[in-house]
């Protein structure tokens, strides 16, 4: 497979970093983080993408200085994330509210969108050039938790990317709070969702207690069993027609399933045979289950934006994954779901705390993350909707992402981006060809690749 790389050369013109403090005084304070905030797994930075088109009606406007302003004020209520973590006894972690800032680069790049060949399409291989990685930003404890670069275009578009410390802000939390500066940005006076802290909804018990299975938390390695130096990274489309291929693998009993169950029972599927394991290695499949909005009454308060998620995980041998129909996988996956309980959700928690706040293991596991309902394109600084809006690409070897996209046929449905060594992702297309039916080179598919690391 060869590196996929676009043919336009550009240049990104960037500006020295600035810190971005609130724009009117905020309480200086120790805010604890949740027990589902600190766990290992999420002690990393993540970011996301906003790229608009130019707007002749915002001309005289310039995006850098209206989401600059916007960003201050917007911090004036989230005052947290202008802070910076400490960690204290048993790894507990706490945001001391500074006050400091969060870091904002302005920059400038020489092309447009309309001939922007794939530079600005997922798995953006050229995201460096738009989040460029300060020295000394994306470490967790004492640095800026939250990083923002605005690149205009020569089209009059420009680029919003940002990069999150996950354990502040899940995927609704992270965008609650650019929309805030978005309604902001556009003149409104306030937020119309106002921030809720209230971490302590997803503490531990004392004594905290395991009452749940949780195989996500299982004590096995975490090493990662290749070497990393041959990856590629590319970005699957699924529109009505991948869709309802894929669903045709639904056993007769479970045709009602959700398109996020079908097509992760397939993917965790392919990507197993891909990956050639051991036949009694146990796969996992994690994905991640906002508990906001899901009991009554409700567990987490509207404008909460910490990590309100749980996750569910399945589990299987490799050899079981690998004989059996997709339906096998499926009936998993939605067993899985079926068990988030208020019970569970607290159970998670405690578990976390038992164990030290353990990281998730890393060989066999494969995680999905459904952010098609976040409204991500719905993001308005003024310019209005995102062309494309969302994460970029796969930030580790076994996150993928289903992010809402419009193909360049005007086909609505998602995309899909993977992270695999190269010879396992060639085996990975060659499955999901064989599931959709198609004999196709995989550009034609809707399939999209980059380049080695």
């Amino acid at each position: 497979m060869k590196p996929h790389a676009s043919s336009i050369e550009f240049k990104v013109n960037r500006r020295e970093p600035e810190l971005i403090a609130p724009s009117k005084p905020t309480p200086h304070e120790f805010k604890p983080l949740s027990d589902i905030d600190d766990q290992e797994g999420l002690r990393f930075h993540i970011p996301v993408i906003q790229i608009y088109r130019h707007d002749s009606s915002m001309q005289r406007k310039d995006p850098v200085k209206v989401i600059r302003e916007a960003l201050g004020k917007a911090l004036v209520s989230y005052y947290p994330l202008a802070g910076r973590l400490r960690e204290g006894p048993k790894r507990k972690l706490t945001v001391e509210c500074t006050g400091e800032g969060v870091l904002f680069v302005e920059a400038d790049a020489d092309f447009e969108l309309e001939h922007s060949g794939n530079v600005l399409e997922p798995p953006f291989h050229f995201l460096d050039e738009f989040i460029f990685d300060v020295p000394g930003s994306s470490g967790v404890i004492n640095c800026p938790l939250i990083f923002i670069q605005v690149t205009r275009l020569k089209c009059g578009g420009f680029v919003f990317a940002l990069r999150r410390n996950h354990t502040m802000a899940d995927g609704p939390g992270i965008y609650q709070f650019i929309k805030a500066i978005g309604e902001l940005a556009r003149g409104e006076p306030s937020p119309s969702i106002l921030p809720v802290w209230e971490r302590q909804v997803l503490n531990a018990r004392n004594p905290p207690m395991t009452t749940c299975i949780h195989s996500e938390y299982d004590d096995f390695t975490t090493t990662i069993p290749f070497p990393l130096d041959d990856l590629v990274h590319q970005a699957f489309f699924f529109g009505p027609n991948e869709i309802a291929a894929l669903r045709s693998y639904a056993p007769p009993h479970l045709r009602h399933c959700t398109t996020m169950e079908i097509v992760t029972a397939c993917l965790w599927k392919c990507r197993t045979i891909a990956l050639q394991p051991d036949p009694l290695l146990e796969m996992r499949m994690l994905f991640p289950n906002n508990v906001r909005n899901k009991f009554s009454p409700e567990l987490i308060p509207k404008g909460y934006y910490g990590n309100g998620f749980i996750f569910s995980t399945a589990v299987s041998t490799a050899g079981e994954l690998i004989k059996n129909s997709t339906g096998y996988a499926l009936e998993l996956i939605r067993k899985a779901k079926a068990e988030m309980t208020r019970e569970y959700v607290q159970s998670a928690a405690d578990t976390l705390v038992i164990k030290g706040r353990p990281n998730c293991p890393a060989e066999g596991s494969y995680m999905i993350s459904d952010v098609r309902y976040l409204g991500c394109r719905e993001v308005d600084f003024g310019w209005g909707k995102a062309l494309y809006g969302g994460p970029p690409k796969s930030t580790t070897l076994y996150l993928s992402h289903f992010v809402a996209f419009e193909n360049k046929k005007g086909e609505n449905g998602f995309i899909a981006p993977l992270c695999l060594p190269a010879q396992v992702m060639e085996r990975f297309v060659k499955e999901l060809q064989i599931l959709l039916q198609t004999d196709k080179p995989f550009n034609d598919c809707g399939l999209t690749t980059d380049g080695h690391h």
